[in-house]
């Protein structure tokens, strides 16, 4: 496909995505969006990146909210069938992991489900929850995204179990909101703001594609956007490494 071809097929998925938004079709209107953002990146077609963000951002916000208001706080240490489930607020926790969550999210998603999904590892010793979020990609390459936040009131230290601690219930929804900013300022902040714009696309999109439910993030890439599209190609080669990338193990 040429260039004049690949920039048409995006406008034409955007304006399907538009008419999707005014339908109130949140879950088509993402899937579009996320669809027209990985060929503009792959294309590296930043100026299309950029006006896609804005679009995206609001679909997964009004699918949040959706979430939110269904008042639906669930705790699960197994995987059930996503088909079972309602709109709601799902807190992933051991022994699954934040793959896991990941699968979830998608199930849901594919399932039409509003549904926020978060993912929490074992209490440390300060009594904090490392709250996590894994990206697509192979043994090498899987992006991780992880912060130590405050649990809930209520949680309890203990000294044997997997989770290391006790909850009678499930986080609040204000404690899911804090984390899951939490969780995307972490992913911003390890990104060096000296890198070049069309490199800190690529850390964004990453980014963004593990926890897709924070709304600087696609404010972030769309600033990246705007900025690669004004800039000079990279020089050189970017190294990388599952060693020496910022978000993994």
């Amino acid at each position: 496909m040429n260039p004049a071809q690949a920039a048409s097929n995006l406008d034409r998925l955007m304006d399907q995505a538009s008419q999707a938004l005014v339908q109130t079709d949140y879950f088509a209107a993402e899937k579009l969006c996320v669809r027209a953002l990985r060929q503009a990146h792959k294309a590296g077609d930043f100026e299309r990146l950029a006006r896609i963000c804005l679009p995206l951002q609001e679909a997964r916000r009004q699918r949040r909210m959706l979430a939110l208001d269904a008042g639906l706080r669930v705790t699960l240490s197994a995987l059930p069938n996503p088909k079972d489930l309602l709109p709601g607020l799902y807190l992933v926790q051991p022994p699954l992991i934040g793959l896991d969550a990941r699968h979830l999210r998608e199930s849901l998603f594919a399932a039409g489900t509003p549904a926020l999904v978060l993912a929490r590892e074992p209490m440390t010793r300060a009594g904090l929850w490392p709250v996590v979020a894994v990206g697509s990609g192979g043994l090498t390459d899987t992006l991780t995204v992880r912060v130590r936040v405050a649990p809930p009131p209520g949680v309890t230290p203990r000294e044997t179990g997997i989770t290391r601690d006790h909850a009678e219930e499930p986080p609040p929804a204000e404690w899911f909101i804090a984390a899951g900013e939490a969780l995307g300022d972490a992913a911003i902040a390890q990104i060096p703001a000296d890198l070049h714009p069309a490199w800190r696309v690529d850390d964004l999109v990453r980014a963004l594609d593990a926890h897709p439910d924070h709304e600087k993030l696609h404010q972030r890439l769309a600033d990246a956007c705007r900025a690669a599209a004004v800039s000079a190609p990279p020089t050189g080669t970017r190294r990388r490494t599952v060693h020496d990338h910022p978000f993994s193990f």
